[in-house]
């Protein structure tokens, strides 16, 4: 049987990978985090994040900054 796994926000997406929800939104805008517009949220599945940062999703690029 599929268990069935639950829609989570921003915040709960920020909690998770440790990164502040500007970063989240940043990810869905220039990265293609994986998300889905829900009228004017956005949610998630956790696997799916999970499997998008495997791959390399979230990798540095030049314009990200690094904290010194």
């Amino acid at each position: 049987m599929h268990e069935h796994e639950p829609w989570v926000s921003v915040e709960e997406v920020g909690k998770h990978l440790g990164v502040a929800k500007d970063t989240v939104y940043r990810w869905i805008e220039s990265k293609s985090l994986p998300a889905h517009r829900v009228g004017r949220l956005w949610k998630f599945k956790v696997s799916q994040v999970d499997a998008w940062i495997e791959a390399g999703g979230a990798a540095d690029s030049d314009n990200e900054k690094v904290e010194p």
